[in-house]
This record gives structure tokens, C-alpha cells and sequence, in this order.
């Protein structure tokens, strides 16, 4: 009886939270150990179905950094980084458009209609969804001091989301599940950051909430304890001090974008934790970093 009592508390918190959230939209950057453990990507999955039987709008853009990585490998292609950036040549791009739009997106597809969803998976070219250009990285020559172009490549950033397909999608009640792959000025396809993605994507939809899910608790301090909340000043000094820094500064550029763009809040969370979403959604504490304006 004592089980079934705190089953019945956990829904009781949950209760406010899923009457605020009825009928909002949360757009939900999906990677790291949760993408590739086969038990949490069940549970991701289930946890999307319920959020949109309970009358929430799930978006999804999804990574897959680690798989495009061991297909080229397999193909006899050595995967190549320039401060962090895959750099993308013509085969490259065709084995990233095929990992993530074709393998990785449908296996998601497939996981969450296994669960009563109806998930629909589509690439930023699709529906015009993401205008794109090439990313242009500068570095400082070290023997001329002077600002040097790195070309990438058919690296992309983030110039329009167009969000008329994910509103038409959601509008029959399928859950959007996207890869970060754009269309460029020429129509060539460009490789984007999925973070980038997510943030652009939330601020065109006005999302409620945008969730990246990650391989850590959260932001962490110099003392290596998670900050529970942050705003645009805190995160400035955490990011002059080196805390904040490497694969971290996209997540919280992604956030400050999102808010900049409309979004309430966003949230980095620990995507190890069964169950992550929930807890973090429909809890008082919750478990992650909230990024808030």
C-alpha cells in the first residue's frame, strides 16, 4: 500500500505541471549515451509518447556525431575535426545525410510508433524547413597574426527556419523528429550542429521549453556541483572564468539563442538518467541546468 501511495504523490506533483504545460510545445535536442544505450532509447522513447498523450508537443531534432564516426571508418574514411568541426567534404556530407537523415531518424521513427506514437521523421530540407549557408571559421595565422578563413567545407549554420511543416505535422497530432541537415544558398546540402539546430528551431515555434539532452548532470561549477539556474550575466563570467567551455558553449549559445527568441526556459540535463524528461519536466527540483532570461 505504501508503493501505491507514492505512485499516487508522484502524479499529484506531476498534476500542475501537466495542466501548465497542456498544449505548449517543447522542442527536445536528443543525444549522447541516450541516442546509443539501447534501454534509454526505449525509455526516451516512451517518455515522448506519454508527453504527447498528456497533450504536450514534442519536436525532436536528434545528433549522431558518434555513428556518422564509425560509418566512415567502416567506408575507409578518417573522420577529420578543425576546432571541433567536422570538416565535410562531397563523400562526407552524402555518408552524413544518409547516417542521419536515413539510419538514425528512422530508427527513432520507429521506436516511438512502437510505443502507440505516430512520429514522422524529416531532414531540414524537407518543407524548406532550415535555410542554410556555409559556416565561416577564422583563426589568427601564427605566423602572420593576421585573421585566417578555415573552410570546412559543407559545414552550415542556421540562416531561416521556415516552421510551416513542423506546424502542419503537429496540427494532426505526429511528433516531428528532425536531422540537422540544410540547404544551402546553391541547394547544396550542409551539415549543421544539431544544438544550433534545436535552438533556432524553438525560437521560430516560440517553443515553451527547449531540453538538450547531454553525457553530464548539468552545468557544473569550479567545484564540479551542478548549477541549478542560470541567467545571461552568470553565464558570462562562467564563460570568461573557462567554466563553461568545449562542447558546453554551443548548448548554452543554443539556450541563449532560444530565449533571445521568444522561448521561456531551457534546460541542459542529463540524458544518462532513465526517465530524464520527466523528471525535469513534471518535478519541483528538478535535475539539470535551467537557463532562463
Amino acid at each position: 500500500m505504501k508503493t501505491l501511495i507514492e505512485k499516487a504523490n508522484v502524479l499529484n506533483e506531476a498534476l500542475p505541471y501537466i495542466r501548465k504545460f497542456y498544449g505548449k510545445t517543447f522542442v527536445i535536442k536528443y543525444g549522447g549515451a541516450a541516442m546509443v544505450e539501447e534501454k534509454l532509447k526505449d525509455i526516451f522513447a516512451q517518455d515522448i509518447v506519454l508527453l504527447n498523450f498528456i497533450g504536450i508537443k514534442p519536436v525532436i531534432i536528434h545528433g549522431g556525431g558518434p555513428m556518422i564516426n564509425e560509418i566512415m571508418k567502416k567506408m575507409g574514411k578518417k573522420p577529420t575535426f578543425i576546432h571541433g568541426q567536422r570538416v565535410t567534404d562531397k563523400e562526407t556530407i552524402d555518408i552524413v545525410e544518409m547516417v542521419l537523415g536515413g539510419l538514425i531518424n528512422k530508427e527513432i521513427v520507429a521506436l516511438i510508433n512502437s510505443h502507440g506514437g505516430r512520429a514522422i521523421g524529416l531532414s531540414g530540407k524537407d518543407g524548406s524547413l532550415i535555410n542554410a549557408k556555409k559556416k565561416v571559421v577564422r583563426k589568427l595565422s601564427a605566423d602572420t597574426g593576421v585573421s585566417e578563413i578555415i573552410d570546412l567545407g559543407l559545414v552550415g549554420e542556421v540562416e531561416k527556419i521556415n516552421p510551416g511543416i513542423i506546424l502542419s505535422i503537429e496540427k494532426d497530432g505526429f511528433i516531428p523528429v528532425i536531422a540537422p541537415i540544410g540547404a544551402g544558398h546553391k541547394n547544396e546540402t550542409l551539415n549543421i550542429n544539431a544544438d544550433y539546430v534545436a535552438g533556432a528551431v524553438a525560437a521560430a515555434l516560440k517553443a515553451e521549453k527547449l531540453i538538450l539532452l547531454t553525457d553530464t548532470p548539468g552545468i557544473l561549477d569550479k567545484n564540479k556541483k551542478l548549477i541549478s539556474t542560470l541567467n545571461k550575466t552568470k553565464i558570462k563570467s562562467l564563460v570568461s572564468k573557462n567554466i563553461i567551455s568545449g562542447g558546453m558553449l554551443p548548448k548554452v549559445q543554443a539556450c541563449q539563442n532560444a530565449i533571445a527568441g521568444g522561448v521561456k526556459k531551457t534546460h541542459i540535463i542529463d540524458g544518462r538518467i532513465p526517465h530524464a524528461l520527466l523528471l525535469e519536466i513534471f518535478t519541483q527540483k528538478g535535475i539539470g541546468t535551467e537557463i532562463v532570461k
